[in-house]
């Protein structure tokens, strides 16, 4: 018989259902990832800080524990470094905040904790988590586990980094724009980012409330290597807490829909164009969907460019307009040039313009909602290339074009409040080197389930990437 595989591999509901069950204890798990951060951490330069004795001793408490054990009990999980737990530091990737020490925890670490996971370390992000690459002054680059010729992606590219490589089976990271969905196109892991409202958000250490659409279209989420570790995990995330008085408390599932789910197909590219591998990608997933039992139809959803560009202008007008002094204060000379171009690309609204603006997302979002009415799964492309280099959005206006440009289908998303997931479907096979191509699946108004069952689907025709990752680049 083939040797067992180390438990850092397995799933968390393999974890959850092997600690339920008392084959494993959570200290067993906490030894194999530990032992694999060590491993590969160093360098790839993902998990920046490592909670080594914190999660022994978790660990231990729950092996000892008497209590009824959660969903994620003994799961490994990583934090980006921009959300408060108590006793570490909130630094947001920026070197003056490298001692602004947290002295409680976020509503995120209390549900994940409540539900039995153990932290196992905080994960690297760009400065001001406001990049779709991660790197910073503070703690440097974070490498992709399929290799330096592709960025690992960002904001949360530490966790998409370190989730790949098998450092923790799930990892927490956050997305205003793409930051869940970028580093899961360029690692290969699935994700769903909630819809707004879905996971309750507050940092305790915050001095001042965020803008409006920084509360709206900003959102907690997970990065995982399989979809249906998103179906055990993100019920613990949406659990209610008061200190978000815009949480919506609905249950993780919804009502089941009478029929085949109609899926609406695009492959807009907006002119810029499509990439071979991208459209293959999302060929794959279209068909697998298809045979799973959906009934998928090429059809243009509305407003889809214009809802991205809209959205993305309003953010940095806001962005400008309440950040800009910090950005400029605290942030690098390379993250204040990347800030002038993002608003040479994406032109800020301002003033009465910006409260038009605003006031008109409700047209493009009574829109999308018309449309998921009879389309309740929209599956467009991610990026419409395969993923960029490491740095590109520091080589000048043609640099952010190519990592901001091509992402409309991203950031429309958010600018509108719309739950969206990111799986791999493809391998693109360049000569640059071998990476994953993930498509986006974008779903009804808290029907996060919706997306991940599609995900899910996918999957029993094209099975997670971590193995093929491991076996051909980390073996």
């Amino acid at each position: 018989m083939p040797p067992a595989k180390p438990l850092w591999k397995w799933t968390a509901q393999e974890i959850a259902t092997a600690t339920h069950a008392g084959t494993i204890s959570a200290t067993d798990v906490v030894e194999s990832v530990l032992a694999r951060i060590d491993e590969v951490n160093p360098s790839l330069n993902a998990v920046v800080e490592i909670l080594a004795d914190e999660a022994r001793q978790r660990a231990r408490s729950l092996d000892k524990s008497a209590q009824t054990k959660g969903r994620l009990h003994g799961v490994p999980v990583t934090i980006k470094i921009n959300i408060d737990q108590k006793g570490h530091a909130t630094s947001n990737g920026i070197k003056a905040f490298e001692h602004l020490i947290a002295t409680s925890d976020a509503p995120i670490i209390r549900n994940l904790q409540a539900e039995g996971a153990i932290i196992i370390g905080r994960t690297n992000t760009p400065e001001f988590s406001f990049r779709a690459d991660t790197d910073n002054p503070l703690y440097g680059r974070t490498f992709n586990p399929w290799g330096k010729h592709i960025s690992a992606g960002g904001s949360s590219g530490g966790a998409g980094a370190a989730v790949m490589a098998g450092m923790g089976a799930l990892a927490h990271g956050n997305d205003i724009g793409g930051s869940l969905r970028f580093p899961a196109s360029a690692n290969g892991a699935v994700t769903v980012k909630p819809g707004m409202g879905r996971v309750p958000a507050w940092n305790p250490s915050q001095e001042a409330e965020r803008g409006l659409l920084a509360q709206s279209m900003s959102v907690q989420g997970l990065l995982s290597r399989n979809a249906a570790d998103l179906h055990l995990a993100m019920p613990a995330m949406i659990t209610p807490d008061p200190h978000d008085p815009f949480h919506v408390p609905l249950g993780w599932r919804g009502a089941n829909i009478d029929g085949p789910i109609r899926v609406a197909v695009s492959k807009d590219d907006f002119g810029f164009g499509m990439h071979e591998d991208v459209a293959i990608a999302i060929d794959k997933a279209a068909s697998a969907l298809s045979r799973a039992g959906y009934a998928v139809e090429e059809v243009e959803p509305p407003l889809a460019r214009e809802t991205g560009e809209a959205g993305y202008r309003c953010l940095l007008g806001e962005v400008k307009a309440l950040l800009h002094s910090d950005i400029q204060r605290y942030g690098s000379e390379q993250i204040n040039q990347i800030f002038d171009d993002y608003y040479t690309q994406f032109p800020p609204y301002e003033g009465d313009e910006l409260l038009a603006m605003m006031a008109h997302r409700s047209h493009y979002a009574r829109q999308w909602s018309l449309f998921l009415e009879t389309y309740p799964l929209v599956l467009t492309p991610f990026l419409l290339a395969p993923y960029f280099e490491a740095g590109r959005d520091t080589q000048g206006a043609d640099g952010v074009r190519d990592v901001l440009g091509q992402a409309y289908w991203s950031f429309s998303m958010n600018f509108i409040g719309l739950p969206a997931g990111n799986i791999p479907t493809h391998i693109a096979k360049l000569a640059t080197g071998h990476q994953p191509i993930g498509v986006q699946i974008a779903g009804r108004r808290w029907r996060e389930d919706l997306i991940v069952d599609a995900m899910k689907a996918i999957e029993t025709e094209i099975p997670p990437l971590c193995d093929h990752l491991w076996d051909t680049h980390l073996a």
